[in-house]
This record gives structure tokens, sequence and C-alpha cells, in this order.
């Protein structure tokens, strides 16, 4: 499921980014990687804050549905 649609203050997995190769490096960048381990903080409006290595992240909702979790 995408992590829009994914439970709050849950520990997930990241299994697909389905977006371009920059952006999937730049997500990489910044922690979000296949099999990473995630948590959704909050979704409000365009945007989704997330804790990724201990870190809080925001990304607009367009990204957020490219990235799938279990």
């Amino acid at each position: 499921m995408p992590i829009v649609i994914a439970p709050q203050h849950q520990d997930l997995t990241i299994i697909k980014i389905a977006t371009d190769e920059k952006t999937k490096r730049h997500l990489e960048n910044l922690g979000i990687t296949i099999n990473g381990r995630i948590q959704v903080l909050s979704v409000s409006g365009g945007s989704i804050v997330l804790l990724v290595k201990n870190v809080r992240l925001a990304l607009d909702s367009n990204i957020a549905t490219k990235i799938f979790v279990a």
C-alpha cells in the first residue's frame, strides 16, 4: 500500500519506490530505501511526516503515493 494510506505510528517496511531514477536517488540520500524501516507520524493536507532512522522528514503527497510499504 502507498504510505499515504498506511497506518500511523506503526513500523513499516518499504517494498517499492515507483518513481524516476533521479527522485529515487534523492530519496535514498534521505534514507528512504527498499527494505528500509519507516513510521508515518502524520498525514495532513498535502504532506506526510515520516520517521526515518530517528529523523523526521516531510514529503509531498505526490511523491508519497509512489512509495509502497508493507
